[in-house]
């Protein structure tokens, strides 16, 4: 079950860096959150589900485990996907800004219970 969604955006400024601009992403999304999920429902930190889902122009171009390793702790699932923005340089030499939207989705494997 889905406890919480949070988002996130990155940026390679010059270097045309997808992997960059996504890392950027995650480390954004992960500063907006203050809630320790793991310790509310009681669950171990390593417990935690992670969907990350990545939108960048040129998904091919990121590397999943770099993503994986912003993560201190959970179970992250990397998903890359076409979106984000590509903005080209105004004099049109070298590489465009870079801009990565990040989903972090968490959960924890609970049990249901009838009740």
């Amino acid at each position: 079950m889905r406890l919480m969604t949070e988002l996130g955006m990155g940026t390679s400024l010059r270097r045309g860096d997808y992997t960059q601009a996504a890392c950027r992403a995650v480390r954004d999304a992960l500063w907006h959150n203050s809630i320790n999920l793991a310790e509310l429902f009681g669950f171990e930190k390593s417990a935690m589900r992670i969907r990350v889902d990545v939108a960048v122009q040129q998904p091919s171009k990121v590397d999943l485990e770099a993503v994986a390793a912003e993560f201190p702790y959970g179970a992250p699932q990397i998903h890359v996907t076409e979106g984000g923005l590509d903005i080209p340089r105004p004099d049109g030499d070298g590489h465009p800004t870079i801009m990565a939207n990040v989903a972090l989705s968490v959960s924890f494997e609970m049990e249901k219970t009838d009740d």
